[in-house]
């Protein structure tokens, strides 16, 4: 193992500085100017631009670190909690893409507005709002476990650090700028990748010893995964990827149906790769560090390669982080502006501009609170996909089931869902029933139970309401 001297370390420390110094100067160059370049890009950008952002939106921070954690503990078939992405970026490319660009909204609760008025739209809103302010929390925390490792300062510091540099990049660029970062970001990432793979062979040996000495589990399809938590990540993260606002948001900016259709597509064969290597990772840290915190299985690397590889790795994880914070915060703030700050003030362009960059910065911070508090990353990510899941559910329900369209009904499936599937997780997953499937099942129940009970209030409701924005949902 290396033992970095000072002169190692501020070698490391320069890459990590140039880097971020580059990044932050490209993003400011290309800074949204309008509010709409903030939010949608200015409807723009290339499908393979929109695709990389989307993959490395699920293939962040938290998946990396997270993903490799939990091989440590599990096996290779870790890597279903990145190939589920690619299974759901396929189907919503072939099923929602078109239909969500073609509303012509950037944000989710303003899809499921068109169905079922505002106070759907608001609860939809605070449900994202919630269930995306926890991604984040996680990937401050992942975050900062590749940084702390390296620049040897403690969780909060580098949490601290995530937190500013992270919040510069999209508070200032909006997604116009994010977009564009990302794919120097996503070039870095992929070369740190591949040099933590060729690391782990070389110390390894390959995979044939570590098959010869580790228990078979590790190297199949489930590992020590039951085929009922594999099955929920896939379900739960198609389903989030169905509703998340930022993927919302990044279709919104292509230039066409067709271009975020196809972006889709491609974000789902980039994510395959990528997961087999991180769940190869975690392994490999198995067998050569059996005595280490899991969630130092992929940082653990950085210590054991010459200290340039090292700055190179470090600014790959930085990249990923930077990415997977960014892209968050800036739903966040997307959400906030367009459903509570705007109806409410109906600011000038200019000042509506202003007032979401000073948004950005306050979600860019205020998940610093909660650092210190986070169980085990990948389950946390799991968790917030199944909040999203129970907007995906409603969504689906009011395109291909109109005849449930009471707004009340919407309103009640959602709040209950969001607070059950909080409290099972919250249990632990009582008689060992993930809640992915509590968030997959509640809201088609209580919307069920709400059209069999009221129907005639349901019926009547917001009719003339629908008539008017029924043209929208048309594909």
């Amino acid at each position: 193992m290396n033992h970095f001297t000072v002169w190692d370390s501020a070698i490391i420390v320069a890459m990590v500085v140039v880097y971020i110094v580059v990044t932050a100067w490209i993003s400011i160059r290309l800074r949204s100017k309008t509010t709409e370049q903030f939010m949608v890009a200015g409807r723009s950008a290339p499908a393979v631009v929109i695709a990389i952002l989307l993959m490395s939106e699920y293939i962040g921070a938290k998946s990396t670190i997270g993903t490799s954690q939990e091989a440590f503990n599990a096996g290779i078939a870790a890597s279903w909690s990145v190939i589920s992405a690619s299974i759901g970026f396929v189907l919503f490319g072939l099923f929602m893409a078109k239909r969500l660009y073609k509303s012509g909204e950037f944000t989710i609760s303003g899809f499921i507005a068109q169905k079922y008025g505002k106070t759907a739209k608001l609860v939809v809103s605070a449900i994202m709002i919630y269930a995306l302010f926890i991604v984040n929390v996680g990937n401050y925390v992942s975050g900062a476990a590749a940084i702390s490792t390296v620049l040897r300062v403690n969780l909060p510091t580098a949490a601290f650090i995530t937190a500013i540099v992270s919040t510069v990049y999209f508070a200032w660029g909006g997604l116009k700028s994010v977009a564009y970062v990302t794919i120097l970001h996503s070039a870095v990432k992929l070369l740190g990748i591949g040099i933590l793979i060729w690391i782990a062979f070389s110390m390894t040996g390959g995979i044939a010893p570590m098959m010869h000495s580790m228990p078979a589990k590790y190297f199949t399809w489930n590992g020590a995964l039951s085929g009922s938590t594999i099955g929920a990540w896939i379900i739960g993260t198609a389903g989030a990827i169905f509703s998340t606002q930022f993927i919302i948001q990044a279709i919104s900016g292509a230039k066409s149906a067709t271009e975020a259709r196809n972006a889709t597509l491609i974000a789902g064969v980039l994510c395959v790769p990528i997961a087999l290597a991180l769940g190869f990772l975690g392994v490999a840290a198995k067998y050569l560090f059996p005595g280490i915190k899991s969630l130092y299985a992929l940082p653990v690397f950085l210590q054991h390669m010459n200290p340039l590889l090292s700055g190179v790795v470090t600014v790959s994880l930085v990249a990923s982080i930077f990415v997977s914070v960014s892209t968050v915060a800036l739903a966040i703030a997307s959400l906030i502006v367009k459903d509570f700050y705007v109806p409410r003030y109906r600011p000038s362009p200019e000042q509506e501009l202003r007032a979401t960059r000073t948004i950005s910065f306050v979600v860019g911070f205020v998940p610093l609170i909660f650092v210190l508090f986070v169980p085990q990353i990948l389950a946390l990510s799991f968790f917030t996909r199944a909040l999203r899941l129970t907007v995906t559910v409603v969504a689906l329900i009011g395109i291909y089931l109109p005849f449930f369209n009471s707004n009340r009904g919407v309103i009640s499936a959602l709040v209950v869902a969001t607070i059950a599937t909080t409290v099972w997780y919250l249990l632990g997953n009582p008689l060992g029933i993930d809640n992915m499937y509590v968030a997959l099942v509640t809201p088609a129940i209580v919307m069920l139970v709400e059209r069999l009970l009221f129907r005639p209030a349901g019926s009547n409701g917001h009719q003339a309401e629908r008539r008017g924005i029924a043209h929208n949902t048309d594909s």
